[in-house]
């Protein structure tokens, strides 16, 4: 026969393991020749302002971007889709609170779903709201020595 205690205990570990990962937790790294490692940069036209991107394999982000320092984990899908895109589903977990390139201040925990469509080259990519390739920004292009 159980005792309350033993049941309570059987429980709590019944719900440590279901419960989901915390949100500055990524969920799988990357594989270590995943083409989006590495460090990206995209520039504003009209001001060359840089926000720069460095990827690691744990899927964790490190964003600078004019005054703004910012983390994110992700995760991003193994291999491209038929139509080519790679699903990127971001969160950003810390900011400094301080304007990005375009003037925006981002609050933690915003999590966003975009698709990358990298070129043949796999040195530049654009990000998209779908995969139809309407509503795209970029392109991000490789940072040379940006490796993580």
């Amino acid at each position: 026969m159980k005792t309350p205690l033993m049941l309570a205990l059987a429980m709590a570990s019944i719900v440590a393991v279901a419960a989901p990962p915390a949100a500055d937790a990524p969920s799988r790294p990357l594989r270590a020749d995943h083409p989006f490692l590495g460090a990206w940069q995209i520039t504003r036209r009209d001001d060359d302002c840089a926000e720069v991107y460095r990827v690691d394999r744990s899927g964790r982000t490190l964003i600078t971007s004019a005054d703004e320092v910012a983390q994110s984990t992700f995760t991003m899908s193994d291999q491209p889709s038929a139509k080519g895109y790679y699903k990127w589903v971001d969160t950003l977990v810390k900011d400094n609170g301080k304007k990005d390139c375009w003037g925006q201040i981002t609050k933690p925990g915003k999590t966003t779903t975009r698709y990358v469509l990298m070129n043949p080259a796999q040195d530049r990519f654009i990000v998209c709201a779908a995969e139809d390739g309407k509503q795209c920004f970029g392109p991000f292009v490789k940072l040379e020595g940006g490796d993580i």
